[in-house]
């Protein structure tokens, strides 16, 4: 431990005092929400399992130390050195070196920053029974539902099966974006005639840290936040698998310049982080109570996830009304109520998913990057995509950028980067038809 190190301890049940005062205390009320709010245990048919209720709490104090530790502080503003301290019910099974390997290499692959976690037994522990009614009943499967074209399209596929139970979708409410949320939801509940679909909203909204400062913005740690609550439920449903959709374009998310490679870059549902999240629950799950995350879309583009959508009925108008933004202006301060601004990377790959699938895009964006008269900020990713589309993609750029775990096949994650980039390229194709952007 060195001077650089952000060090923060989540308080345990008993108020336990940080051993120095060089800790920042953390703990529930770093959350807006309340605890109910929180944990939404009265949607839960069954109790939550204690390694659940742990790998939650740790996931949630990895996501405040992202937020409350800035990268411009940072000597490459970017790397920073972060210990955590986690109070845990099942300390031995945390405690074992090969858990905290798991555990540091996942944050390590999210955030690219060098993590230290320390753990102790969770004393005076006490968890709320969820209260049980004729109308509780269990999932067979739980997805992640963000109100994202993948998610919506996942969603739909599967509440056409034909499955007595229930499929759960856990849907983490984003500021200012609950409507669209709840009306892409309404669309699947249209579709499902004959499954029922249950929907178990919860919230994560960091507090200032008192500083009166803007709180860090790169938010990797976020996807992790959310699988482990998906998690939580799923033990809680009784149900070992949990589908994380997102396209496979995405999910191995290439960086367009060297400037965006490894975590510089999202890699919440790359095929490392899963692999990493995976070997983290089996070592610390009761035995039989594991649960598996998958990424169910992992083999398509997002042109294919889109063209899978309207397949299950959903109409244009439903695709078009989503979020696939990486930075929404709802969520700036007096920015419009747009959902998706059109310019960042996810929205260009969005635009290129739905031209494949639907032969035009009608999405509200709140700007056109190719746009003459758009400012250079709103070209930034625009100009980066076209580089990256003149220049020659091989096999070793995408294995030297976030390595692949083993038994993945290269070629076919290769081919899938292909299938994308010609996506993408008649994206290109048609700004320039539009007298947009420059040739290509």
């Amino acid at each position: 431990m060195t001077e650089s190190d952000h060090l923060l301890w989540w308080r345990g049940c008993r108020a336990d005092r940080p051993r120095h005062g060089r800790w920042m205390e953390i703990g529930e009320e770093t959350f807006q929400e309340t605890e109910r709010r929180s944990y939404s245990r009265h949607h839960l048919p069954g109790p939550v399992a204690d390694w659940a209720e742990d790998l939650f709490r740790v996931a949630r104090a990895a996501f405040i130390a992202d937020k409350y530790v800035r990268r411009t502080g940072a000597r490459d503003r970017w790397t920073r050195r972060i210990s955590l301290s986690v109070p845990v019910t099942e300390y031995e099974r945390w405690q074992s070196t090969a858990t905290r390997n798991h555990l540091t290499a996942l944050l390590q692959t999210l955030t690219g920053d060098l993590w230290s976690v320390d753990f102790r037994p969770l004393t005076g522990h006490y968890v709320e029974e969820p209260m049980a009614s004729p109308d509780d009943v269990r999932a067979s499967e739980v997805a992640l539902f963000s109100g994202g074209l993948d998610s919506l399209s996942w969603a739909a596929t599967r509440s056409l099966a034909d499955d007595t139970r229930p499929l759960l979708l856990v849907m983490f409410r984003e500021i200012g974006l609950l409507r669209l949320q709840q009306r892409v939801y309404k669309a699947v509940k249209r579709l499902s005639e004959c499954r029922r679909v249950l929907l178990l909203p919860m919230s994560q909204t960091p507090a200032g840290d008192g500083t009166g400062l803007r709180l860090e913005t790169s938010s990797r740690t976020r996807g992790l936040l959310y699988a482990a609550g998906a998690i939580r439920a799923a033990t809680a449903h009784g149900v070992g698998t949990v589908h994380i959709p997102e396209n496979g374009q995405l999910a191995l998310n290439p960086p367009l310049t060297p400037a965006r490679s490894a975590a510089c870059s999202t890699r919440s549902v790359h095929p490392w982080t899963l692999v990493r999240l995976n070997a983290l629950v089996t070592a610390v799950a009761d035995v039989g109570s594991e649960v598996e995350v998958v990424n169910p879309l992992a083999t398509l583009t997002k042109g294919a996830v889109c063209k899978a959508a309207t397949d299950a009925g959903l109409t244009p108008s439903d695709l078009e009304s989503t979020l696939s933004c990486g930075k929404p202006p709802t969520r700036r301060a007096g920015g419009p109520p747009t959902a998706n601004c059109g310019v960042c990377f996810p929205c260009l790959v969005r635009r290129s998913g739905l031209l494949h699938a639907n032969g035009t895009d009608d999405t509200p964006y709140e700007a056109l990057p190719w746009a003459d008269h758009a400012p250079p900020a709103r070209r930034t990713d625009w100009r980066a995509l076209q580089r990256w589309l003149l220049d020659q993609y091989t096999l070793t750029d995408l294995l030297t950028d976030t390595p692949l775990p083993p038994g993945t096949d290269p070629v076919a994650a290769f081919e899938l980067i292909t299938s994308g980039r010609r996506e993408l390229t008649r994206l290109l194709e048609m700004a320039g038809a539009d007298g947009g952007a420059e040739a290509i």
